[in-house]
């Protein structure tokens, strides 16, 4: 017959198993999270190199934020630093995962590189996001052709058959990057601008100023 202390000496037993798991656990992702995390961001900095042909450089413009994450956007310059186009990392919720995505457009803000940087929908379904025929769609089109269609021969983004939601996620997340991406941009020219008309103003005020000096000399 089992008494009080075989039963107290089978649950203190079962404490320092669940406890040795758990530190197990924790080790073993504080050991690889660092390891995914760099993972992560090699792939990043892969696909920046090749989301624009024939771009030169990549130079990180600022962060914004979407489906509470937070994320990257840049421009791409070409050898004479000539803009040759924009980069924009973002996410959307999907029917099982978030869908982390990259979408380039050339300065006139039409859409010239998609590709899914990671996602975990429903396999034969949802996760074909990233076919090439899915992503084929996008190459071309603008933000006013962001939008889901069951329908064929339009200029929006035909739904993948039985993943209704998984293509939203995708679309509604390309289109709030391009809004974002739009405002973004002409906020930076017009700070530019206004930048250059200061500095014009000063370097005419300050050569009329001379030109007073020296005429009272």
């Amino acid at each position: 017959m089992i008494g009080p202390k075989d039963i107290f000496k089978i649950m203190s037993n079962l404490v320092v198993i669940y406890l040795a798991g758990g530190l197990i656990l924790v080790s073993a992702y504080a050991f690889t999270s660092p390891i995914v995390a760099k993972n992560d961001a090699n792939k990043k900095n892969q696909v920046l190199k090749s989301m624009i042909p024939g771009s030169e450089k990549v130079v990180k413009l600022g962060d914004w934020t979407i489906s509470d994450k937070t994320a990257e956007y840049y421009k791409a310059l070409a050898a004479n630093d000539k803009i040759a186009g924009y980069i924009i990392e973002t996410y959307g919720k999907g029917y099982s995962s978030n869908i982390h995505s990259m979408l380039a457009v050339d300065p006139s803000m039409r859409i010239v590189n998609i590709t899914i940087l990671s996602q975990a929908e429903t396999p034969g379904l949802g996760d074909e996001v990233e076919s090439k025929w899915f992503k084929g769609q996008f190459i071309g089109k603008n933000l006013s052709n962001m939008e889901v269609v069951k329908t064929t021969g339009t200029d929006k983004i035909q739904a993948l058959t039985g993943a209704t939601i998984s293509s939203r996620a995708v679309v509604n997340s390309e289109k709030a990057a391009l809004e974002f991406l739009e405002k973004a941009i002409q906020t930076t020219s017009s700070t530019a601008v206004d930048s250059s008309i200061q500095a014009v103003a000063g370097a005419t005020k300050a050569t009329a100023t001379n030109a007073s000096q020296a005429g009272k000399q």
